[in-house]
C-alpha cells in the first residue's frame, strides 16, 4: 500500500493541497498548501498553477512515488480525467482537457499516477476515511454552502448524488438549502442586507427573527432529507460546508421534523473541514489497494 498520497481539493477560486498520510488517515504536517486561481484564466496558466502548488508540496516530503488524487467540481469524466464544465462561470478553458495526461506531462510522471473524483464525493469519502462518519456503511454527506453538494456511500466508495437541481417546494433543492436562501430569507423578513450565514448567525441572539429564518431552514433540510434518508436507508448523515457552522442555530429544528417523520437517524456534523474533500481525494488509492486485494 502506498503510505502517502497527494491529495487536492479544486475549488472555483482556490486550490488546497497536502500530503495524506494513508496509515493514520492524516494530513502530513507542514505540507498543506492552499493558493488563489483564476478560474477565468487560460488552461495554460491554470495548470502552471495547480503544477507548482503540486511541486511545492511534494518538495516538502520526499515520497517514493508521486500518486495524486484530486477532488474536482463536475460535470467531468472522472475516469478518463477529461473536464465537461462549459456552461459555469469557472474552467471554461478547461473543457474537453485530458487534465491526467496534461498534469502527468508537466508533473514528470505517468498518467494512470493521476486519479479525480468528484467533490462531493470526496467530502463524503474523506469524513468516512478519517472523520465524523469514519468506517460509516450507509452514509449520506450533505456540503451546504454558496451551493448544495450531495453524496452518498456504495460499496465503501462515496458517489455524487446531485441533488441540488431536485424539485423541491416551489423550486429546487439548492434554492432553499443554500446561502442566497439565507440572504434573500432575511431581506423578506426584515427589508435588511446581510452578507452571510456568518453574519447571520452572530445576530442570533439579538435578532427573534433570525431565530426563525434558522428554524425555518432546519425543517427545509429535514423535508428535503426525510426521503433520501429512508430511500438510502442511512445510518449516518454528515453536514458540512460554511453553512454547517451555523448548526447550533437550525440543527434543534432539523432534528424535530425528522422526529415527526419517526426518522432516528444520526445527523452529524463534519470533523474535518475544508481538508475533508482532499483527504477524500487521496484515499481514493487506498481504495484502489483494498479492491485488488
Amino acid at each position: 500500500m502506498r503510505d502517502s498520497v497527494l491529495g487536492i481539493d479544486i475549488g472555483g477560486s482556490h486550490m488546497t493541497a497536502a500530503l495524506v498520510n494513508l496509515e493514520t488517515r492524516s494530513i502530513v504536517q507542514g505540507t498543506l498548501q492552499r493558493e488563489a486561481v483564476d478560474s477565468n484564466d487560460t488552461a495554460d496558466n491554470i495548470l502552471t498553477c495547480w503544477c507548482k502548488v503540486i511541486n511545492q508540496v511534494f518538495d516538502e516530503a520526499e515520497v517514493a512515488e508521486k500518486y495524486i488524487g484530486i477532488a474536482m467540481p463536475g460535470p467531468f469524466d472522472y475516469q478518463n480525467g477529461i473536464s465537461l464544465i462549459q456552461d459555469q462561470e469557472k474552467f471554461r478553458s478547461l473543457y474537453q482537457l485530458n487534465l491526467k495526461q496534461e498534469l502527468a506531462l508537466r508533473l514528470h510522471i505517468k498518467p494512470d499516477q493521476v486519479r479525480f473524483l468528484n467533490d462531493a464525493a470526496g467530502f463524503l469519502q474523506g469524513e468516512v476515511f478519517g472523520g465524523a462518519a469514519r468506517e460509516g456503511k450507509r452514509v449520506i454527506g450533505l456540503t451546504l454552502g454558496t451551493g448544495l453538494g450531495s453524496a452518498f456511500l456504495e460499496n465503501s466508495v462515496a458517489v455524487d448524488a446531485a441533488l441540488w437541481q431536485s424539485p423541491f417546494k416551489n423550486g429546487i433543492a439548492e434554492d432553499y438549502l443554500s446561502t442566497r436562501w439565507f440572504i434573500h430569507r432575511y431581506f423578506q423578513c426584515t427589508g435588511q442586507v446581510v452578507e452571510d450565514v456568518k453574519a447571520l448567525a452572530a445576530l442570533n441572539s439579538k435578532s427573534p427573527v433570525v431565530a426563525q429564518v434558522f428554524e425555518e431552514f432546519g425543517q427545509h433540510l429535514a423535508e428535503f432529507l426525510s426521503p433520501f434518508i429512508i430511500a438510502r436507508q442511512a445510518d449516518v448523515v454528515v453536514l458540512g460546508g460554511n453553512i454547517a457552522n451555523a448548526h447550533p442555530y437550525f440543527l434543534p429544528a432539523l432534528l424535530a421534523k425528522l422526529q415527526e417523520h419517526k426518522i432516528k437517524t444520526t445527523i452529524k456534523i463534519a470533523e474535518l473541514k475544508e481538508v475533508a474533500s482532499l483527504i477524500g481525494a487521496a484515499s481514493c488509492w487506498e481504495l484502489l489497494h483494498q479492491s485488488s486485494l
